[in-house]
């Protein structure tokens, strides 16, 4: 089960910002969509807001938080005034959408982003954007997956250098669990807590690092 790093009651706030501040970067902007994204992915400020920081998700506007964005990674672009439309457009659709999925999913914006750009986004707008949102999350789902075949557990075990059988022995986790877990022949999501604090404490990591989405 996906813990979220925000209560929900704060998700609409945040799609809304996020909607509007993907809208003013390109509409207002005339940023290329992948400039932005790219900034923001890399920024202090896709990592508050992927954290629930209260200022970032809902104690701003969308275009001041553009502005934070593009200040903060030194990317070159002409101000313009403040533009936050009744009517929805496209741009907002693709950060409203970006919003939820990394809600959803728990993921950081820089592993969505390096996956699926704002410019593929934009893409999946005239297809997704009229379905139940359910339909965008699933489809996300299966991208992601498909450019990460690894499991979150084998990914997080090469990154911190062990072997499995170092982490067995760092752990305490039995090596054939560990293997049974990156095989996929085991659900790591079922895992017992106590398995996964054990894992997590090894690699340096939150618990729910490790659950598969």
């Amino acid at each position: 089960m996906v813990i979220h790093a925000y209560d929900e009651s704060y998700l609409a706030d945040a799609q809304n910002i996020l909607g509007h501040a993907v809208d003013f970067a390109v509409m207002s902007l005339n940023l290329d969509p992948d400039v932005f994204g790219s900034a923001f992915a890399v920024s202090s400020v896709s990592k508050q807001f992927a954290a629930g920081n209260p200022r970032y998700v809902a104690g701003m506007s969308g275009c001041e938080l553009a502005r934070i964005v593009l200040s903060e990674t030194h990317t070159t672009f002409i101000d313009a005034e403040d533009v936050m439309y009744l009517d929805k457009s496209p741009e907002y659709w693709v950060g409203w959408a970006l919003a939820l999925y990394q809600w959803h999913s728990s993921r950081p914006f820089m592993d969505i982003l390096s996956t699926v750009p704002l410019s593929r986004l934009f893409l999946m707008y005239p297809v997704y954007h009229e379905m139940d949102i359910i339909h965008f999350v699933e489809e996300m789902d299966h991208l992601m997956k498909q450019a990460n075949p690894a499991t979150r557990l084998k990914t997080r075990r090469a990154n911190c250098g062990f072997s499995q059988s170092e982490l067995a022995s760092c752990s305490g986790v039995a090596l054939r669990q560990i293997q049974l877990f990156e095989q996929r022949q085991r659900d790591i999501n079922n895992a017992s807590a106590i398995t996964l604090l054990k894992l997590s404490r090894a690699l340096h990591c939150r618990m729910e690092d490790l659950i598969e989405l």
